[in-house]
């Protein structure tokens, strides 16, 4: 029997970016995207290899024979392509596979993002630890400059890398030690020393009324949960109930003229919902912001990517 379940409707085929956009993106030392996307899944870039994300087995068909293709025409090929089942619940999500290519050669590899370096691991689970739909968003911290820059929910601290590449200094703070210690391999990559940088495990709306009791403020705010999770003490986060208590709290440690980033994978969330429920907290704080709209990737289509909003808080 198939894993893969039937697909309902005819699956539309992938949108690929173009050989220019390809060439564009190398010139400015990224190696790092997503080259298509579509109703069925999509396909990635990452350094030398090649990732296909995909819903069933027709999607993953057409993207792969759609990567043959582009990469015909665009003159990149790929040393290994990994496959990556998109499942509809958290639960089910497993690693990538490995579907070509050579078997020997280790799972962890570098990729760059406008000449910045960043470590992936196929194998560390279904996220191989950059979100590439970010790029814009972490192009904009280092041309913000900011000086204190709180990375909550951080990951593997892709914010708090490019912050600190502007000359800030950063607190990531994240569930699990295990991402933070990849965030410090991200820093040593780009020869960041460790002064001026902490790497904190715990629970971000538990951590943030400590910062506030504590007078630690900040002019640059990362507010990047994750849909679903489990707190400390197994209290549970639904993005859709709890982003707008994350911001309040966060708006607390917020210096004047600090910028706040509002991103979500969450469908029902878009910029609007975003930017309603952020007026709604910076009112009720009494404080007054800016609600500048930034442009998609290039590479990533409408309805592809996760939904962002830059709160500029006066």
């Amino acid at each position: 029997m198939s894993p893969f379940p039937a697909p309902r409707t005819p699956v539309l085929p992938a949108t690929w970016i173009s050989p220019t956009h390809r060439k564009t993106f190398e010139e400015a030392g990224t190696t790092a995207h997503r080259l298509a996307s579509g109703a069925g899944g999509w396909a990635e870039r990452l350094g030398d290899d090649a990732m296909i994300s995909h819903k069933n087995e027709q999607a993953l068909r057409e993207l792969i024979a759609g990567l043959e293709a582009w990469s015909a025409e665009s003159g990149w090929t790929p040393n290994r392509i990994f496959t990556r089942f998109l499942p509809l619940k958290n639960d089910e999500r497993i690693s990538p596979v490995l579907h070509s290519g050579d078997a020997t050669l280790p799972l962890t590899t570098v990729v760059t993002e406008n000449g910045v370096r960043y470590g992936l691991d196929f194998a560390a689970g279904y996220s191989h630890g950059l979100f590439l739909d970010q790029r814009m968003n972490r192009a904009r911290v280092r041309a913000l400059k900011p000086k204190r820059v709180l990375n909550t929910f951080a990951y593997t601290c892709s914010f708090s890398v490019a912050a600190a590449l502007a000359g800030a200094e950063t607190v990531s703070v994240d569930l699990s030690r295990k991402s933070l210690d990849r965030g410090k391999e991200n820093f040593a990559l780009n020869d960041i020393a460790d002064k001026g940088h902490r790497f904190i495990a715990d629970d971000t709306l538990e951590l943030l009324p400590k910062f506030d009791s504590k007078g630690k403020r900040f002019d640059l705010i990362i507010l990047d949960p994750p849909t679903f999770s489990r707190g400390n003490n197994g209290r549970r986060w639904q993005v859709e109930q709890h982003f707008e208590d994350l911001l309040c709290a966060a708006l607390e440690v917020a210096m004047p003229k600090c910028a706040i980033l509002l991103s979500t994978n969450c469908t029902k969330l878009n910029p609007v919902a975003l930017e309603h429920m952020a007026r709604l907290c910076v009112k009720g704080k009494r404080r007054t912001a800016d609600y500048p709209r930034s442009l998609p990737p290039v590479d990533f289509p409408a309805g592809h990517g996760s939904s962002t909003l830059w709160v500029m808080v006066r």
